[in-house]
């Protein structure tokens, strides 16, 4: 179920009224709109989690100008790993990562690119955690941030009937020319020293994002974006073709020549 957002009282009702799943909904604080706060009532009713928000939350949420009320439609957040890992949507697994802040951003970019959920397998604290999450500008509101053992997650993703693509350094295909199709668990490994030998040994594909600089590796989230982004490209495609548009453009775009690659970092 693709998630998508919802602008002010009219779409929120209207998604209710349809049947859609509406499981989250931000309201302004200091909102004393009687049609928006009946319309939050409603979807309260129908079982959404209402959070009472800042106009500065709303308006980072907001593409254009500001809303009174925002609310997601879509699957629930929150969900334990074996659901998650059978939504639509890649998942993704970031083990090792050491910075809550490229965690969070990481975190941040799996949700706007519209993955099924994404798993930390990292040192951190409380604290920690709480960075992470602010860097990722909340999006643990939006769908399911989890924390698991490495392990754990490769062996539910093969029972979930996920391949698993090692996003790594060096070696590899590139990510327009690598083997993207199906449901995927998309690992990414610690800042310098990458992912583990048994984690790549028990991937079905590698992938490594080209670089030609002298600077040897991306920081986590370029390289999780540059992915991402190949994805989103490849789903447009098919959208596209499905719909007698122009064919996938698969191979098509020659990419950049490849230099030495580096850790990610």
């Amino acid at each position: 179920m693709t998630r998508r957002r919802l602008h002010g009282p009219d779409e929120l009702l209207a998604a209710l009224d349809s049947g859609a799943s509406v499981p989250l909904v931000l309201v302004r604080t200091d909102c004393d709109d009687e049609g928006v706060r009946s319309a939050v009532e409603v979807a309260r009713a129908a079982g959404a989690r209402v959070r009472e928000s800042s106009a500065a939350v709303l308006r980072r949420f907001s593409p254009g100008a500001p809303e009174s009320v925002l609310a997601l439609c879509g699957a629930a957040p929150h969900a334990d790993l074996s659901e998650t890992l059978l939504r639509p949507g890649p998942a993704w697994l970031l083990s090792g990562v050491a910075y809550p802040g490229n965690a969070g951003f990481a975190i941040r970019t799996a949700e706007v690119s519209g993955a099924a959920g994404i798993v930390l397998d990292a040192p951190f604290d409380g604290a920690g955690r709480r960075a992470a999450r602010r860097a990722a500008m909340r999006a643990d509101w939006l769908f399911p941030v989890l924390w698991d053992d490495t392990a754990v997650v490769l062996e539910a993703a093969r029972s979930a009937g996920r391949r698993v693509v090692a996003l790594e350094d060096a070696g590899g295909e590139a990510p327009w020319d690598a083997d993207l199709d199906g449901p995927l668990l998309l690992v990414v490994g610690a800042e310098g020293d990458g992912l583990p030998s048994a984690v790549l040994d028990a991937a079905d594909a590698r992938v490594c994002v080209p670089m030609t600089g002298f600077i040897p590796s991306y920081n986590v989230q370029a390289a999780v974006s540059a992915l991402a982004v190949e994805l989103l490209r490849r789903d447009s495609d098919r959208t596209r073709a499905s719909a007698g548009g122009l064919a996938s453009t698969r191979g098509v775009v020659a990419p950049p020549p490849t230099g030495d690659g580096g850790a990610v970092s």
